[in-house]
Order: structure tokens, then sequence, then C-alpha cells
């Protein structure tokens, strides 16, 4: 039975509700609403107070929904999404609307930023802004409208397309005097570029001197960097040898910037790649010539005979929460 219109709680309490469920955390949905955690902590309470059932079960540093909670939540979550998505067409009728795309720090810098001259010269009336940020977005509850992702087809949302692997080679300035490192005594006399990250040890020196059998090479020291585009930057100013991201730095391969050392290694268990996600299935039209562009990057950015980028194909996962 429908609940009359004049006993439907207020939408100050189900902004509260939407904006907690959507986040999983009092602390991250208070931040998004500009409200003390009390004051979001009041709305849930006067909302489970008017339905006369608890909504949410709150346990240590995280909350859950209750049975009640999880079906209110589908459906004011939902509703409150198309009303955000009117009530933003209708503020900005007449006025040109940005189109967020979210990166990383190493991607917006190495591969991104190489590339959007030609963007303005091909869509300058596209108002593109780039958030580089290592933290993963909510892409709708962030405002953002599409984002590069660095992951594996499991991790992979339904409907994302893969841009391009990743092969990994060592890197160097040409002032260096490298040509190649046909052997471990190439490396005697210089300092190697180290990415701390021991997440992705494929990046790490450790398992590409193992993989060349060359674990107990002798070099001049190793320097330490905990941002990707640091190293790239390093091995820029001839500070030593890197792991070069080879489909992030082929601008810089091509520009003869930097020189590369070895064959890229192409390892069958490396399943990460690059993704092009997007927060709405159907996009206006310049967010869609933004896609359809990086794509047409991303075609460039792959060494011939790799697969050109393609969609990832199943069933989508719940969403995840975070406490």
């Amino acid at each position: 039975m429908s609940l009359p219109l004049v006993r439907l709680p207020s939408l100050d309490l189900i902004r509260g509700f939407v904006a907690v469920g959507r986040r999983m955390s009092i602390t991250l949905a208070s931040q998004d609403l500009c409200l003390t955690q009390s004051a979001v902590s009041r709305q849930i309470g006067a909302l489970e107070e008017q339905l006369g059932v608890k909504l949410l079960v709150r346990g240590y540093r995280a909350i859950a929904f209750t049975a009640e909670g999880e079906r209110l939540f589908r459906s004011a979550d939902g509703a409150v999404q198309q009303m955000q998505d009117v009530m933003g067409e209708i503020h900005t009728t007449g006025v040109l609307r940005p189109v967020m795309l979210s990166a990383s720090i190493g991607v917006t810098g190495l591969w991104l930023l190489p590339r959007l001259s030609r963007f303005q010269k091909l869509h300058p009336g596209v108002d593109l802004r780039v958030s580089a940020n290592n933290r993963v977005a909510d892409l709708r509850s962030d405002g953002i409208d599409l984002a590069i992702r660095y992951t594996t087809p499991a991790l992979a949302p339904a409907g994302a397309t893969r841009l391009f692997g990743e092969s990994v080679a060592p890197v160097a300035h040409p002032s260096l005097g490298l040509k190649s490192l046909r052997s471990a005594q190439a490396l005697a006399k210089v300092s190697l570029l180290e990415f701390d990250d021991p997440t992705h040890p494929w990046l790490r020196w450790g398992d590409w001197l193992g993989a060349a059998g060359w674990s107990d090479v002798r070099h001049q020291g190793m320097l330490h960097f905990n941002q990707y585009d640091q190293v790239i930057q390093a091995a820029l100013d001839a500070q030593g040898v890197a792991l070069g991201r080879i489909e992030l730095i082929q601008p810089l391969l091509d520009a003869g910037r930097l020189v590369r050392l070895a064959p890229p290694n192409h390892r069958a268990d490396m399943e990460h790649a690059y993704w092009l996600i997007l927060a709405n299935d159907h996009p206006r039209a310049d967010i869609r010539r933004v896609a359809e562009w990086i794509e047409s990057e991303a075609r460039m950015s792959a060494e011939p005979g790799l697969a050109p980028p393609q969609k990832a194909q199943k069933a989508p996962k719940p969403r995840a929460r975070r406490s």
C-alpha cells in the first residue's frame, strides 16, 4: 500500500540516508553533505523513528543495512539519482557543462597530458577537466563522468572498455650512453630507479632482475620513489635506469628523450591493463566524444598486433561499499 504524500519523510532525511548508503560510512556521508557526523546520525535516527523500523546496524567502525534498510536504499538511491540528473540538466541549460575525467597521477602526467593538445584541436567546444588523483573515486557521487583505471578483467566493471595492456622494459636517458642491457655488467656503473609499490612487483627491479637471471647483479645504487611519474622524471634527468611502462611513456621514446634498453617483457600472468569506465550507460554527446578520442589514442598506444580496445563482457557485480 502506497504512503500518502503528506506522510512522506522530508527530503533532507532521505538525502542523508542515501548519502550514508552510498558510502556505507557516516563520516564520508557527512563530508559529502557538508554536515557534521552527529547531524547525519540524527537524520538517520529521525527517519527510523518516522518509519518505525531500524534501517542500519551500527558495528565497530562499520555499518550495515537491515533488510528494510536495503530495500529502502535500492528505491531511494535510484530516485535521488534521477533527481540529481534532472536538476543538473535544468540548472545548466544553456551553459557549457565540463566533462570530468579521472585518472591516476602517473597516467595523467605520462599518457594524457602529451595528447591533450590533439583533443583540443579536434574538439575545441568541449570543456574537458582532468582530476589527477590516486584515490579510487566513486564516479557518481564524486561528479566524475569517465575514468581511466588500472585493474584486472575480474575487477573491471561490466561495460568498461579495455584500452591497452602493459609491457615493461628498462629505459634511460641517452646521455648515460647505454644502448642495451645485454649483460649484468651493463648495470655496474648506473643507479636503478625503483618504484616503491609492493602490490605491483612486476614494476620493481627485483622481479625484472630475477626474470633475467641477474638477481645478484651489482649496481651503483638505488633511488626509491613512491609515485611512478617521479621514477620517469628521474630517468629524464639522467639519474639512472628505470623500468618503463612502455604504453605510458611511448611519446618519450618516440621523441628520443628516453631509450629502451631491452625488449618489452610481455608476461602471461600480467593481467593488469588500463580500462575506460563511464559513469552513465547513456552519456551525453560531449562525454561520448571524449570517450571515443581516448579509445582512438589507446589504439595508437598499443603495440602492433595487440588487441584494440574492447568491452568487458560479464555480469554486473554488487557495488563495493567502503566502511
